[in-house]
């Protein structure tokens, strides 16, 4: 049995035993996180680049892609080097920078999910008033408070978490450092402060959910009110991609902070952290971009962009 003073590293949850699934492991992380740097960095430079979409529903969808790359950069880099290098040692000051980072980035997102399920809102249901109620100012700060907020949230958890005595090892059964499963090596009693500081996140992370939904009700029942099919189609091709991305992080989110221990499992709770830490950043361009065809026109072009360089710059070197 060791305390929390004694501890200077963290054991966490290897994916597989055998080298052959850890290479595996490796290179499929590796796939998934060069395509979720690819896609989020392709809308970031099309939104950026492009000036006909420097609206605030771009704006937000900016700001969620650079909050996808950074949640997604904290974790699953450390997983392929432990995969790759055969080890599961991650440092004390490390595991508390992951769960900072994490927490600030998942956190910063899910109530930048809310302000934009807002805009949606104002958008299809008070489109007279869309210039005036989410102006540049406006959106800029709308945008500040939840990376404020986020930022708040992840230094509280954090703070917390490493101010509980830790007596029941060091092994995290995780593939990351998650405030769940530091818990679990608190000494007896000791995590009801942090207990109830989740307590509290959620009550907040539910009435952020709760205005979703409630702007949802207003969003559906103005489109359906909608006599153009046109009309229909770009309403629900710029909301169902938003509703598909906050159901899957707010179910897969919930279930891990808030599941009963009897439910727990390591294979269970590795599946669900990979579903809300790995897949949304992954997925989240193609879901954004699937349906909204100003934007993969940008993409298109930015893409093509990129290719007219590259075949400029080969031709410089052959010269």
């Amino acid at each position: 049995m060791s305390n929390s003073s004694s501890i200077t590293k963290f054991l966490l949850l290897p994916f597989a035993d055998t080298r052959e699934l850890q290479l595996l492991h490796f290179w499929l992380f590796l796939g998934i996180y060069l395509a979720a740097l690819l896609g989020n960095g392709l809308i970031v430079t099309a939104i950026a680049c492009d000036h006909h979409l420097h609206t605030p529903m771009y704006f937000f969808l900016l700001n969620l892609s650079l909050l996808d790359l950074g949640s997604i950069s904290t974790t699953v880099p450390k997983a392929m080097a432990s995969s790759l290098w055969d080890t599961t040692a991650i440092s004390y000051a490390g595991c508390a920078t992951q769960v900072f980072l994490f927490l600030f980035f998942i956190s910063s997102e899910y109530f930048l999910l809310t302000v934009m399920s807002y805009d949606r809102y104002v958008a299809i249901c008070k489109p007279l008033h869309y210039g005036t109620l989410l102006s540049s100012r406006a959106c800029v700060h709308m945008a500040a408070v939840a990376w404020g907020s986020g930022f708040l949230n992840a230094l509280l958890h954090t703070v917390n978490t490493f101010s509980i005595p830790l007596c029941q090892g060091n092994a995290v059964d995780q593939f990351f450092c998650e405030v769940p499963h530091i818990l679990k090596l608190s000494c007896s009693h000791s995590y009801i402060r942090e207990a109830g500081l989740v307590m509290f996140s959620a009550f907040v992370f539910w009435w952020c959910f709760v205005f979703i939904v409630l702007s949802y009700v207003q969003i559906f029942r103005a489109v359906l009110r909608i006599l153009s099919e046109q009309g229909q189609h770009k309403a629900f091709s710029t909301c169902l991609p938003h509703l598909a991305v906050v159901s899957l992080f707010i179910s897969t989110g919930m279930f891990t902070y808030l599941k009963p221990p009897s439910i727990s499992s390591p294979s269970l709770d590795l599946v669900v952290a990979v579903l809300y830490s790995v897949v949304p950043p992954a997925v989240n361009p193609l879901i954004y971009s699937m349906r909204n065809q100003d934007l993969k026109e940008s993409i298109r072009k930015v893409i093509s962009g990129m290719v007219l360089n590259t075949g400029k710059f080969s031709l410089t070197l052959q010269e």
